[in-house]
């Protein structure tokens, strides 16, 4: 009696009509969705996209593990003078690609570097507007949040170790170069990371659509703390209690609300209105 082919097992997760290469793109997609918001605490950061690479290249504090370019990427660093501290890679585009989520815009970029040094909330300096986010999961938003804090010349920005995504991958790539100019602060809790700003003199100022108060209408100072939190939830009750404001974004239009990006951005606007 012949012997019947081997059958193919199904990947788990596979749609009917996938492709084996579908099937395994989809499943390091969503592998790489649910290791999101805390990978390896020993891996390396992953930087993809040009203005992102680049402004870590620039920085002296970054340690380079690994850095892969494509060919027109390598000539367009040479034309603009930009050099590493580790020597490049030249691959294909598709190197590049597999190693990243779908649809990841590398540019012909990839870079593996050392975390940032996180300074300690005790180490902040009591000057200017800091940005608290109270468990923002979602990384674009964040690192949207964190190119907004750069263009405002902020401080810091202060989140919690859990409940929050690393700074890297789709973070690092929305806050295009941002995190190599703004200090990213983690604290294991957040209502004692308040009072600490608090005890330095820090105005702590909640944004929550629930406040009782117009933010340009509170009496700001410097130092400030102004307090984001996630969509949906908003701040949380205890976060709440330890601010000494909370305040809402008046806005003239039918919806009342703003994607927390763009709410750090008009607060960050509004603050910097009132401090000058």
């Amino acid at each position: 009696m012949p012997s019947r082919p081997p059958t193919s097992r199904p990947h788990s997760g596979a749609k009917p009509g996938a492709t084996r290469e579908q099937t395994e793109r989809r499943e390091r997609f969503e592998r790489a969705r649910r290791e999101s918001l805390r990978g390896d605490a020993n891996g390396p950061v992953i930087i993809y996209g040009w203005h992102t690479v680049t402004a870590a290249l620039r920085n002296p504090a970054r340690n380079l593990r690994k850095l892969l370019v494509t060919e027109n990427a390598a000539r367009r660093l040479t034309e603009e003078g930009i050099t590493a501290s580790v020597a490049p890679e030249v691959v294909r585009p598709s190197a590049i690609a597999e190693r990243l989520l779908p649809d990841a815009v590398h540019q012909g970029l990839y870079l593996e570097t050392e975390p940032l040094p996180s300074p300690n909330v005790d180490e902040l300096p009591a000057q200017g507007v800091v940005l608290v986010l109270d468990q923002i999961t979602d990384p674009h938003n964040v690192g949207a949040i964190f190119r907004s804090a750069s263009a405002f010349n902020a401080t810091a920005i202060v989140t919690t170790q859990r409940h929050s995504p690393d700074a890297t991958g789709a973070l690092a790539k929305a806050a295009s170069g941002a995190l190599e100019h703004v200090p990213l602060i983690n604290v294991q809790n957040l209502a004692r990371g308040l009072a600490a700003l608090k005890e330095r003199g820090f105005l702590v100022v909640g944004l929550d659509s629930s406040g009782d108060s117009d933010l340009a209408t509170l009496p700001l100072r410097a130092p400030l703390a102004l307090v984001l939190g996630a969509e949906g939830k908003g701040l949380r009750q205890l976060t709440k209690e330890t601010c000494d404001y909370v305040a809402k974004l008046d806005l003239p239009g039918e919806i009342k609300s703003l994607n927390v990006s763009n709410a750090a951005a008009l607060g960050l606007y509004v603050a910097a209105a009132k401090l000058k």
